[in-house]
């Protein structure tokens, strides 16, 4: 029987795990058909990457047991972001807009996603709910932000509010970003065509991107959130606050690595950190707002 705490298999190991005789062991090495090395005359198989050499093989639908990588999508925020980095949990961080967040964790290639969805009676629910209908998520709160107007250091120009935005470049994220929907749905609401606004041509794709081309004077506004631009040092015109919630794959959620990072979120560290970014509400922090089942 293979012993679990060795490195490499042996041939009779490796023949008890795929349940064949150990010549036919033999075989496969000997046609290169197997991982194996040589040493001293005794073949033996490295255990990870026979693990990998049999998840090849393999075919038929994915099912829950089948791994996800350890990614957070969906996106961005900067004290999510900072969490995720000295929290020690281990997660990668892939932040490309809620939508392509909410396909990810439909596409098994992410365990988490963050989102920022309005929808006319609130926030991010109905979008998920719709999005994931077969999928074991939670939906749960983990800040509300304040979102507003992004402008030039002491506001030369005079901007008061979105509808001042026509003379001016605006410096826009890309399409399946939800502030960029957000801004859009207010720009009509000014009297405003959003695609008729002159600025840069190239979409930001994250919330520090669109406030660097304000401070570089590439646009004279933004559409961003408060913590940003005091981080660098640019004036903030607040329009609205909006909730970002973490949507959560149900197993990932008691995995050891997304555990880490929640006690990291109820640590005072954390709890400062969020103080002194600014623009942040964490008081209902870890409140469920949906949790679903597989369908």
């Amino acid at each position: 029987m293979e012993n679990p705490s060795f490195d490499y298999l042996t041939t009779s190991e490796l023949a008890d795990l795929l349940r064949i005789k150990e010549r036919k062991v033999y075989d496969l090495a000997a046609s290169d058909e197997v991982p194996c090395v040589r040493v001293v005359g005794k073949l033996l198989f490295p255990r990870a990457e026979i693990q990998e050499w049999i998840h090849g093989a393999r075919s038929g639908p994915l099912t829950e047991q089948t791994a996800i990588p350890d990614i957070v999508a969906g996106s961005h925020d900067p004290l999510l972001e900072w969490a995720l980095r000295e929290s020690g949990s281990g997660l990668a961080a892939f932040f490309d807009g809620s939508h392509d967040g909410l396909s990810r964790i439909s596409g098994r290639s992410a365990i988490a996603c963050g989102v920022h969805i309005h929808e006319d009676d609130g926030w991010n629910i109905n979008t998920v709910g719709r999005s994931l209908d077969d999928q074991p998520v939670v939906l749960v709160e983990f800040a509300r932000r304040q979102r507003g107007l992004i402008l030039s250091p002491g506001n030369p120009l005079g901007i008061s509010s979105i509808s001042d935005l026509r003379a001016h470049r605006f410096a826009r994220r890309q399409k399946n970003a939800a502030s960029q929907g957000l801004f859009e749905d207010l720009a009509v609401k000014s009297g405003i065509d959003p695609t008729k606004l002159r600025g840069p041509e190239v979409p930001a794709r994250t919330e520090d991107d669109v406030a660097r081309l304000v401070l570089e004077d590439k646009a004279d506004a933004a559409f961003g959130l408060a913590a940003v631009a005091n981080q660098f040092r640019l004036n903030f015109l607040p329009v609205a606050e909006e909730r970002f919630d973490l949507v959560v794959r149900r197993k990932a959620w008691f995995d050891s690595p997304f555990q880490k990072l929640n006690d990291f979120f109820h640590s005072k560290r954390f709890s400062e950190r969020a103080s002194e970014m600014t623009g942040y509400d964490i008081s209902n922090l870890g409140q469920v707002h949906l949790n679903m089942s597989a369908g």
